[in-house]
């Protein structure tokens, strides 16, 4: 049995931990319970934690293995597994609106899913908040999931069979140039659009701002078709938007969930979250 509490937290997927502390060893029954809220929630949030990077790695390690930031390996060669979400640099410097990286980390306020092009994307994302702006800086949420069963059995038969290409130097390049050898460390890759979750057999379209378009089919039906999709995902009824705090941990289903930034002044205010991933399984052709 495990030692927490499970509070719904939206109609359609999410829920609230409360009772447990990330920042310590986890027993195999509370890393179990909490892949199964995983499965069931696909989004949990977990308030009022004291983590640094050492506590928040190792929690991750204990829900799996770590997957390396493609940024650093891609144009660094450098393997790591955090990445910094906002402007707060290490050495406490702060990015304004006009630098570079900010204007690239824009990339994250359309809706994607992370990891989705790389040959294994990746199960979950684990994200923890040091600072948060006073205004703007939250972030969006929506289950395909849901989606997913909210289609007519006809558009399912459709699109069950169906595999998208994923390109990560598609969608980024629309905010920023992506440099040269991060672009070649991920070519484009090739996705089921629906996948299955082994757990429990809930289905859910893949889609978001990397997916390119569809297999075999030409670019103004795929754009038509994952462009449905995506908005059939992201009405405003079916959206979650979360409002950090300081002290947030948020694990999110990345086979399931699509997420998006909302963007804040990033002259005015500091914003410093740090976030791991959870590689997964194997390629999702494989699945």
């Amino acid at each position: 049995m495990s030692s927490f509490t499970i509070d719904p937290l939206h109609d359609e997927f999410g829920a609230t931990i409360t009772g447990i502390d990330l920042g310590k060893t986890l027993s195999d029954a509370d890393v179990a319970a909490v892949h199964k809220a995983i499965d069931s929630y696909s989004f949990l949030v977990f308030p009022d934690q004291k983590l640094d990077d050492d506590k928040h790695l190792a929690f991750t390690r204990q829900l799996g293995a770590p997957e390396p930031n493609h940024v650093a390996l891609g144009r660094d060669g450098v393997v790591n597994y955090f990445g910094t979400i906002g402007n707060v640099q290490a050495d406490g410097t702060v990015h304004g609106n006009e630098h570079q990286h900010t204007k690239f980390m824009t990339g994250n306020n359309m809706w994607h899913t992370d990891s989705s092009f790389r040959l294994v994307p990746s199960l979950v994302s684990i994200m923890y908040a040091y600072e948060v702006p006073e205004e703007g800086g939250h972030t969006q949420y929506v289950s395909s999931r849901a989606a997913y069963r909210r289609l007519s059995d006809a558009t399912k038969e459709t699109i069950d069979p169906l595999e998208v290409v994923h390109d990560y130097v598609f969608s980024r390049s629309k905010v920023a140039e992506v440099d040269p050898k991060h672009a070649a460390s991920l070519p484009p890759i090739n996705q089921k659009l629906v996948r299955s979750n082994p757990g429990n057999g809930e289905k859910n379209y893949y889609v978001g701002s990397h997916a390119r378009n569809i297999e075999g089919w030409d670019d103004a039906e795929s754009r038509a078709l994952l462009d449905d999709l995506l908005d059939r995902a992201t009405g405003e009824e079916h959206i979650h938007t979360q409002v950090w705090e300081p002290g947030q941990l948020v694990i999110w289903d990345n086979r399931c969930m699509l997420h998006r930034g909302t963007g804040y002044d990033a002259d005015k205010y500091r914003r410093h979250m740090r976030q791991t991933r959870v590689a997964g399984a194997g390629p999702t052709l494989e699945e």
